[in-house]
């Protein structure tokens, strides 16, 4: 039998091999149903099992053979199992090993029933492994995507929900400092507490920076003159207040005047 031919008519039993092997597969999310384990495979076999029946030239599987194959704008059973099993927890190389496994079963099973040597069986595998092939790079250019997307969507939620809290903490602090009742420490404390929010604020600011510079617009740089010894000054007292518990000296304190972008050169000394 042609192993097209078998897939078709045995998709079930394959069916039942894959789900048993993602059944094995650990996430940190609940445990997905039967539905939700097999989710887009039989779409996926039988988009294999009609390529396998199709013709090929010998340009076409070059092509095939080399992932030179034209893109549809149509999303594919693989592309849509990727994001789900993204959606589910699986990661990448959990992605991968499915399909390894799903590889596997097809050409255990139907080598139970078919003999190796006959004439059809060696272009048989080669289609079969080409067109598995295929769906498992459909799916890792979707899951890659799909993984990019999330990134971005974070780091705009993260870069717009944390500036209101952030602000309100900046004014509140700024207000505390100005107050006639406060002693000598508690006013520096506030005053640390504002120089720390705005810190904070320019983290956020740098995240979504990054964000533009994963699109190739870079990182800006904003120079002016600034004495270095005054940002480690700032950062020292940060770090008093943040860590009671030990004792942080600050040796030197001589003035280090030079054009410098004073948010990333506390970033490094920060590090």
């Amino acid at each position: 039998m042609r192993l097209y031919a078998f897939i078709t008519q045995h998709i079930e039993l394959i069916l039942e091999a894959f789900e048993d092997f993602a059944r094995t597969v650990e996430t940190p999310m609940p445990d997905l149903d039967a539905a939700g384990l097999r989710n887009h495979a039989e779409a996926m076999l039988r988009t294999v099992a009609l390529d396998m029946a199709s013709s090929q030239t010998a340009r076409q599987q070059f092509e095939k053979s080399r992932g030179m194959q034209a893109t549809s704008s149509v999303e594919t059973a693989a592309q849509a199992h990727a994001v789900t099993r993204l959606s589910a927890g699986f990661t990448l190389d959990q992605v991968v090993a499915e399909y390894r496994a799903l590889r596997a079963s097809v050409l255990r099973l139907w080598f139970a029933q078919q003999r190796a040597d006959e004439p059809h069986a060696i272009d048989d595998m080669v289609r079969f492994n080409e067109a598995i092939d295929q769906a498992l790079s459909e799916s890792i250019t979707s899951y890659g995507i799909a993984v990019e997307t999330t990134r971005k969507l974070v780091l705009g939620v993260l870069g717009h929900d944390l500036r209101t809290p952030m602000t309100a903490a900046l004014l509140g602090a700024e207000m505390l400092s100005r107050e006639g009742q406060l002693n000598e420490r508690d006013r520096k404390i506030a005053d640390q507490i504002a120089a720390s929010v705005t810190r904070s604020r320019q983290i956020v600011t740098d995240l979504l920076d990054l964000a533009k510079a994963n699109l190739g617009t870079g990182i800006p740089i904003q120079k002016e003159p600034v004495d270095l010894s005054q940002v480690c000054h700032t950062l020292v007292d940060e770090l008093r207040i943040s860590r009671p518990e030990i004792t942080v000296v600050l040796k030197g304190g001589q003035q280090a005047f030079g054009q410098f972008d004073v948010t990333r050169m506390g970033q490094v000394f920060s590090t």
